[in-house]
């Protein structure tokens, strides 16, 4: 039987090792994908750290999967599917994706045109939503620590930078006349809470990047000022749908750090550290 090369974890807390399996056949309503890349996320942890209970391995990780499809299974309709299809996939078939969740949250953030939108952030997740928020028409800021990403941040369309290193996230924000939406890319709990002080009258924080340690709130201000903190996941695969088509129609582009599948783990450990600058990236060459 024809072999496939996949990157898996034997056990919780186990290295991400190559091996060889057998390439499977589509059942009735499948069909197979030749996987070309795949984005390595922060929630893939759950995965090789055994996070979750009841997690069956050996098991493969991966869940922002580009490709082709190359094989049909019965019962599949031709007028939809077919060999050669560029396809995406994301977690349960289309709730994760980064630049998913980046747009699908600022369109359903309640934030209109000229409002002034708030990007907490600026690597694999936040590079795509300043460029996303900046099309929209929102006043666009983007925080993030140190002078080294100011060019890049109004290249991608913020018309203020926010060095957080040095300055006062909140305090910054509310001389600019407080933000409608601040979207957190982050995983640092910590810079969420300094920031949330930087919220208007009326406004959203959006959290986009999951943190390991809580957050801290303060209540009377929530209440004083109308404010809600909300999550938000991704979307549907219609969602997804409409993502490609806006960036298209807009121009947005996702800025990637490549790795061959067989340094998968240089690729995990590259994202896990926070250093990324922007997606890490596994190709498979095909």
């Amino acid at each position: 039987m024809a072999k496939m090369r996949v990157v898996q974890v034997g056990k919780a807390g186990g290295a991400l090792e190559l091996v060889e399996r057998d390439i499977p056949q589509p059942e009735t309503g499948q069909v197979r994908i030749k996987v070309q890349a795949c984005g390595v996320c922060h929630s893939d942890s759950i995965t090789k750290e055994g996070y979750f209970p009841n997690i069956n391995y050996p098991r493969v990780p991966g869940h922002e999967v580009a490709g082709v499809i190359d094989a049909i299974g019965p019962n599949v309709s031709a007028e939809h599917w077919k060999v050669g299809q560029r396809v995406g996939v994301g977690w349960y078939g289309g709730h994760c994706g980064n630049c998913k969740s980046c747009f699908n949250s600022l369109r359903n953030s309640g934030a209109r045109a000229g409002d002034l939108v708030a990007v907490l952030g600026i690597g694999g997740l936040g590079h795509l939503a300043v460029q996303f928020a900046a099309k929209m028409g929102f006043r666009t800021v983007a925080i993030a620590r140190g002078k080294d990403k100011e060019a890049l941040a109004k290249k991608l369309g913020a018309a203020v930078y926010i060095d957080s290193s040095d300055s006062d996230v909140a305090a910054e924000l509310q001389k600019l006349g407080g933000a409608d939406v601040i979207v957190a890319t982050v995983t640092n709990a910590e810079a969420m809470s300094k920031a949330m002080g930087g919220l208007g009258v009326g406004a959203s924080f959006v959290i986009l990047g999951a943190a390991a340690e809580p957050m801290s709130l303060n209540g009377l201000d929530i209440i004083m000022n109308r404010q809600s903190v909300k999550g938000w996941p991704s979307g549907v695969a219609a969602d997804s749908e409409d993502t490609l088509a806006f960036s298209v129609l807009a121009n947005v582009r996702s800025m990637n750090e490549e790795y061959p599948l067989e340094k998968a783990a240089e690729a995990y450990d590259r994202m896990i550290s926070g250093k990324a600058k922007f997606r890490v990236v596994l190709t498979t060459g095909h």
